[in-house]
This record gives structure tokens, C-alpha cells and sequence, in this order.
């Protein structure tokens, strides 16, 4: 990318809040270069365009914007860069999502860290919630995100406090893959306890941004950076959520965007669960380990193994087995014929699984009273 056409992407950037559909129209038509162009003249011809960028357009600090990116190591990523992750954001031409006011892709990204953002979101799940997380709720988000560290599933979330943090902090510990979308510059910690987290996602992972440096988060620019942490990810699971919840924010877009939309039942009698009830009842998948994330997020034919059942000797029995073994009193012993009356079966039906019960282990007998094994 040229000097020219760097500037260009940096100022476009600024000039509208993002995102802005008769922006990018204006670029994917006249290319960065003239549109900023004509954007600084004023000589657009779109009244919408000039209206939202009538404010910012004499304001040109794309220099200073890109030395900021340049001293923290970063780079500017545009769909004409390999990186972009073009298929994860052509879900936004989905009618449904377009109609919406905040429903459109990013025009430019402000990106510091290793990670490479196609790469990352070909295989990654969005773990979110609540800022008020219990001690479950943070348990839960670190198992989770470990889970999907060691199956090089790329952790996604919002970088806050509360499940975010959890998340991000245990994919760290894990040595995998964690991508922070932030709703502010890269350049200002937010919040602002994060910082030094948000330095080592940037060291090992990704933290990203569609503002420029020096923006400051609004609750505005939150509720939009939501819809690419959804975007980025095949699952969106939600650990906590309150009844108003940012994460349920994401969710939605999750929804809208048809990715998998999962929540974390917790306790009935928890407030930081009733919107992740909420989700499940309107149809979100249950999660309650990291395979059945995997599951959804990895390559044809990953699933999750099946439940672990505890194992019981009983559990090979046949049914005629099973009614001799249960008709034997838990003290004393019984003869074949009071058995085979307890039991409901035939005197002459009874020896045999008697004979298979002993074999097993579970019975004994002693002159021509059987009884239950003791346990060991």
C-alpha cells in the first residue's frame, strides 16, 4: 500500500462514523484516493454522504493517525489486503442484517498483533458476557476458552472486565490464539484496568479497531463493535448476561449474521443468567464444555464425544437379571423359590441368572441361600 493511498484510508477512516454504507459506496466506486478527495472539497453529490461528513471532513490527521499505528507496530487492513476476512463479512449483504442501522462491514481496520485476521476468523468462537460476572461465570469463561486454546480454536471477545477478561486471560495462559475487538483507538486502553492485557493480546494475538487512534469508547461505538466480534467468529457463546446485557447485543448480530448463537445455563436464582436463560429459550444451543464448541466452529466430522456416564456393574445385566438381582433383600438371604416368587419369574428360570449374578460377582450363596455380594 502506498504512502498516498495509506493516507487516504486513514482519513476515510475519520471523516464518518463508522459504519457508513454511502462511504464505502462512494470508495468501491472512485477508489480511496479521489473519494477523500472529494470528501475534503466538499463535492459529493450523495446529500446523506455530505451530511455525515460535513463535521470531520476539514479535519485531516491521517498523518498522526498512522505514526500512532507505526510506533505501536500495527497496520491498516482494507478488503484489498490478503488478510481480510471476506467471507466472514459477506454476511452483512444478508438482507435482514443491512436493514439494520449498524448493519454493515467495516470500511477500514485498525489491527496490532501477530495474528493474521483471515486466518484467525476461519476458526475462531466469540466468548462474551456480562462486566458483573460471578466467580461461575468467570470459571466457566476460563474452562471454556482453555478448552478451545488447546483445540486452536481463536478465543474472540471485547477485551472488558468480567467474562471478556476471563476469557482473554485464559487463552493467553493456554498459548493460544485470542482477538480483542475494542470499541475505541488501539492506542487507548480501554478499560483502562486492561492495559496491560491488551499489551499482551496485542504481543500474541490481535486487538483491533474500525476507529482511529485517540477515539474514545462510547456506548454507541460498544454496541456497534459488536456486530464484529459476531462477525469474526462461527459461535457466538454467551457465559453470563443480564437481563440488559451487551452480550446479548452480540448475540443478536450473532443471530442476524447466521452464526451459532450458544449460552451457559447458570442458577435459576442468579441474576447474571436471566438473559442467558432468556437466549436459551428462545432457541440459543446449550454449551457446557469446549468440544461441543469445536463442534461447531471445526472441520467436517469434529464433533464432541459423547457424555461420560459413570459405569455401574448392573449396567450389563439383562433384564432377567436384573429383576432376579433386585429381588434379593439388601440383608439376609432368600432360597431360588422365594426369589423366583419376589421376582415375578418361574422357579425353574431363576437358577441360571442366579448362576450369571455369582459369575459377575454380585451374588453368593450358601446352602441353597443366595444373597447380594458385599461391597468391596
Amino acid at each position: 500500500m502506498s504512502t498516498e493511498v495509506e493516507r487516504a484510508w486513514a482519513y476515510l477512516s475519520r471523516v464518518a462514523e463508522p459504519p457508513c454504507p454511502e462511504l464505502a459506496t462512494l470508495v468501491a466506486r472512485d477508489g480511496p484516493v479521489v473519494a477523500a478527495e472529494k470528501i475534503r472539497r466538499g463535492d459529493l453529490k450523495d446529500e446523506a454522504l455530505k451530511r455525515k461528513t460535513e463535521a470531520r471532513r476539514e479535519q485531516d490527521c491521517a498523518q498522526g493517525d498512522l505514526d500512532v499505528l507505526a510506533r505501536m507496530g500495527g497496520r491498516l487492513v482494507t478488503a484489498f489486503d490478503d488478510e481480510w476476512p471476506l467471507v466472514n463479512f459477506l454476511k452483512f449483504t444478508n438482507a435482514e442484517v443491512s436493514q439494520r442501522p449498524q448493519g454493515h462491514p467495516p470500511l477500514v481496520l485498525w489491527a496490532v498483533g501477530p495474528a493474521r485476521m483471515g486466518e484467525v476468523a476461519s476458526r475462531a468462537a466469540a466468548i462474551v458476557g456480562t462486566r458483573a460476572a460471578t466467580a461461575y461465570g468467570e470459571h466457566v469463561a476460563a474452562d471454556l476458552a482453555a478448552g478451545l486454546a488447546m483445540r486452536d480454536v481463536a478465543v474472540v471477545s471485547g477485551g472488558a472486565f468480567g467474562i471478556d477478561g476471563a476469557a482473554h486471560r485464559a487463552a493467553l495462559a493456554g498459548e493460544g490464539v485470542t482477538v480483542a475487538v475494542v470499541a475505541g483507538g488501539i492506542d487507548v486502553p480501554y478499560p483502562a484496568g486492561h492495559a496491560g492485557l491488551l499489551r499482551r493480546i496485542a504481543d500474541d494475538g490481535l486487538v483491533l479497531s474500525e476507529y482511529p487512534p485517540g477515539s474514545r469508547p462510547t456506548r454507541t461505538r460498544f454496541l456497534t463493535r459488536n456486530r464484529l466480534v459476531a462477525a469474526l467468529s462461527g459461535a457466538t457463546v454467551v457465559v453470563e448476561a443480564g437481563a440488559r446485557s451487551g452480550a446479548a447485543n452480540t448475540a443478536g448480530w450473532a443471530g442476524a449474521l447466521g452464526t451459532n448463537v450458544c449460552a451457559v445455563p447458570g442458577p435459576v436464582t442468579s441474576a447474571a443468567s436471566v438473559g442467558c436463560h432468556r437466549l436459551l429459550r428462545d432457541g440459543a444451543l446449550v454449551v457446557t464444555r469446549a468440544e461441543e464448541v469445536v463442534e461447531l466452529v471445526g472441520r467436517m466430522g469434529e464433533l464432541a464425544p459423547a457424555d461420560e456416564r459413570p459405569a455401574s456393574p448392573l449396567d450389563a445385566l439383562t433384564d432377567t437379571e436384573r429383576r432376579v438381582y433386585d429381588a434379593l433383600p439388601k440383608r439376609g438371604a432368600r432360597s431360588a423359590d422365594e426369589v423366583a416368587v419376589a421376582a415375578g419369574i418361574p422357579a425353574y428360570q431363576v437358577l441360571g441368572p442366579l448362576a450369571m449374578l455369582e459369575m459377575a460377582g454380585l451374588v453368593g450363596h450358601d446352602g441353597g441361600r443366595w444373597r447380594l455380594a458385599r461391597k468391596r
